[in-house]
């Protein structure tokens, strides 16, 4: 397989090097594209939403929280099912999990607030119940892309590996906000609920071509994951390189995990600000903070796009420690270059331009994290860096949301950004190379 990979210089010799993958490795990523396209449009505008139906900046905070159970929970559940009814149904009967929640985003719209006598069912409860839902479908995929990259690429080339199917993942986070930004370019309803029939469509496109198309003879991913009982023994056998790099990780994201869901309320609620552009065909058009936070997206996204394979060559020359460091590095200052920013809207595309360089490292990281493991392990090996990552990073949310609530915003971004520098500092200090890198 090793022999088979090209030079990746830019985002479309990724996309040639994606398209010479095996059949069942570039089912799941049109898989994976679909999903993701339906949940980029869905879940950084979620927060708003959740606003619309009535929930306070506390209650966005617990949705975050809930998230990252989910994100340290799920994949463990996930691995458990494929391995007991084959990659292929599971992979079915999570996609259409998914698509029940969205279509349960949807219908919070529509229901009511319930008087159940000692307290009231509010419509934004319904959202907490959809996400559930809704990320059961990525809930498989984390360990079996790690070990599928690994068992198809060069030690050496790790990160150009996860940099070609990263970018081509990442076109529907690139595509997704620039389709709501259309959608609500007046106000955020009803627009948005439209964004949600999209991403039912589109999850019911991906469940149905995966489970038509995916092939199980050579299918070995859902063999990955054992579930909580392996979870110790993969603990106490996690490679020592990726030590330093956990604690640095779970620094910078506990910081991210405060203030992730509250980027679009800074624009939307705060700043209060859109976007006025004037067009030679369309005229002057007039966003609505919804969709210039979209705009802000897909900028952050383009960025991501263009930078990550170039980032992953470098890797091969500098090392993979001083591309990881620098993603860690922007997603620690950007929280406080976000809440002190002016509220100017060229200045907000800049900021998020910037932002986009985060995903630079991405594929770095990853190469980080599942290099040193044993081939055939790197399932497990990453199923428990994410599992002891996630589960500490799951009350950032709620903290977040409380400093928002009942201190300040600006507090909040603040200590976010004082706590992903000492993960900063950290991994400079303690961090250790890939040995096929250095």
């Amino acid at each position: 397989m090793a022999e088979q990979q090209v030079e990746v210089a830019g985002p479309m010799d990724a996309f040639r090097q994606f398209f010479s993958l095996q059949r069942d490795v570039l089912v799941l990523s049109l898989a994976m594209f679909a999903f993701s396209l339906g949940f980029q449009m869905t879940n950084r505008f979620l927060p708003e939403y959740l606003v619309f139906l009535g929930a306070t900046g506390f209650i966005v905070g617990l949705f975050a929280t809930l998230g990252n159970v989910i994100g340290a929970v799920f994949p463990y559940y996930g691995g458990v099912v494929s391995d007991r009814v084959g990659s292929r149904y599971a992979l079915t009967v999570f996609g259409f999990l998914s698509t029940f929640g969205f279509a349960i985003w949807f219908a919070a719209a529509y229901i009511p607030a319930i008087d159940l006598g000692a307290f009231v069912l509010e419509p934004w409860v319904w959202v907490f119940v959809g996400l559930l839902l809704a990320q059961c479908w990525k809930s498989f995929g984390i360990g079996g892309h790690y070990a599928i990259v690994k068992q198809a690429t060069e030690p050496s080339r790790l990160a150009r590996g996860f940099a070609s199917t990263e970018t081509f993942r990442r076109t529907a986070f690139l595509i997704a906000p620039l389709i709501v930004a259309a959608l609500v370019a007046d106000q955020l309803m009803p627009g948005f609920l439209w964004v949600l029939v999209i991403a039912i469509v589109f999850a019911i496109l991906g469940t149905i071509v995966q489970h038509l198309l995916y092939e199980t003879d050579t299918d070995t991913v859902g063999k990955e994951f054992q579930g909580f009982g392996q979870i110790l023994t993969d603990l106490r056998a996690l490679p020592e390189p990726l030590r330093p790099l956990l604690v640095a990780d779970t620094f910078v994201r506990f910081a991210n995990g405060m203030v992730y869901a509250f980027f679009i309320l800074v624009i939307t609620q705060l700043m209060r600000i859109g976007l006025t552009v004037s067009l030679p065909v369309f005229g002057t058009i007039d966003l609505s903070p919804a969709a210039f936070f979209g705009i802000l997206l897909s900028v952050e996204m383009f960025i991501a796009l263009v930078t990550m394979a170039p980032a992953a060559k470098i890797a091969e020359y500098v090392g993979l420690k001083p591309v990881v460091g620098l993603g860690f590095l922007v997603y620690a200052i950007f929280p406080i270059m976000l809440i002190f920013a002016p509220e100017n809207a060229w200045v907000l595309i800049a900021l998020f331009a910037f932002s986009g360089l985060r995903f630079a490292g991405l594929p770095a990281h990853k190469a980080l994290i599942v290099g040193p493991a044993e081939r055939g392990a790197g399932g497990r090996v990453t199923g428990s860096y994410y599992f002891v990552r996630g589960a500490i990073v799951i009350p950032s949310g709620v903290l977040g949301g409380f400093l928002w609530e009942f201190v300040d915003p600006t507090i909040s971004f603040t200590i976010a950004s004082v706590i992903g520098m000492i993960g900063v500092a950290y991994f400079v200090i303690f961090g250790e190379e890939f040995e096929a890198y250095q």
